[in-house]
């Protein structure tokens, strides 16, 4: 998925209130930036990282920038727009590039299900089980080369857990589709220290048939691309 618009480089000056973020572009104006992305960004927040903004010049939009990188200056890239694996993976899916998920033909995004939810995808092929999709934007690192989610309590997130759980004892197939957007991480598990009771509806959503499929990201300035699989430790 390329980014619609040249991405410029920042430094951050802080972020607050979750959806703003004070940089400084190159030019040394100060702006603000909306941040799409209501988790803690744990690590990736700290005043003076550099970070990689897309620019718009959309009349409706009071903020003219979105901020949709962090830069690690290493050579790796994370990438903070919780808006982006659903976009990446609604190609990817549509293109058959997921070999777990390649026999269905139909793909469907938020589509309502369970209460008062929507589905990420629901695909569908003939002869096949329904199959519900629930992606999860994963960014935390606490250990090099481990990902880990989720980076704060969420409460939602357990609740997509219990309506996956019930799709399945309906007959249908559920899963469960971590994205690590971070390209420094080659590993995955669950932060069951940061929130238990989501570890634990993972646990049950598990062995009651909902599937998990965790997946990498390529990132540059330029675009964020499906990767391969990562193991999940």
């Amino acid at each position: 998925m390329r980014f619609e618009t040249p991405l410029v480089p920042a430094r951050l000056i802080r972020r607050y209130k979750r959806f703003l973020a004070d940089c400084t572009l190159e030019d040394g104006r100060e702006i603000t930036a909306h941040c799409a992305n209501p988790g803690s960004m744990m690590g990736l927040a700290e005043p003076g990282m550099k970070i990689w903004l897309e620019p718009n010049d959309d009349p409706k939009k009071k903020l003219k920038y979105g901020w949709r990188l962090v830069d690690h200056e290493n050579g790796h890239f994370t990438g903070v727009d919780t808006s982006v694996p659903n976009r990446a993976l609604k190609a990817a899916l549509q293109a058959r590039q997921i070999p777990e998920l390649a026999a269905y033909d139909t793909v469907r995004a938020e589509v309502k299900y369970g209460e008062k939810s929507r589905i990420d995808f629901l695909l569908t092929a003939s002869g096949l089980s329904d199959c519900y999709v629930e992606v999860k934007s994963v960014t935390l690192s606490r250990q090099p080369g481990l990902a880990e989610f989720p980076d704060s309590v969420t409460a939602r997130g357990t609740k997509h857990l219990g309506e996956l759980s019930a799709m399945v004892a309906k007959g249908h197939r559920a899963v469960m589709l971590y994205l690590v957007q971070r390209s420094d991480c080659d590993r995955f598990q669950l932060a069951a220290d940061i929130d238990p009771t989501y570890a634990d509806a993972f646990a049950k959503a598990a062995a009651g048939g909902v599937e998990r499929l965790v997946y990498s990201t390529s990132i540059s300035p330029d675009a964020v691309d499906l990767g391969p699989v990562l193991t999940a430790v």
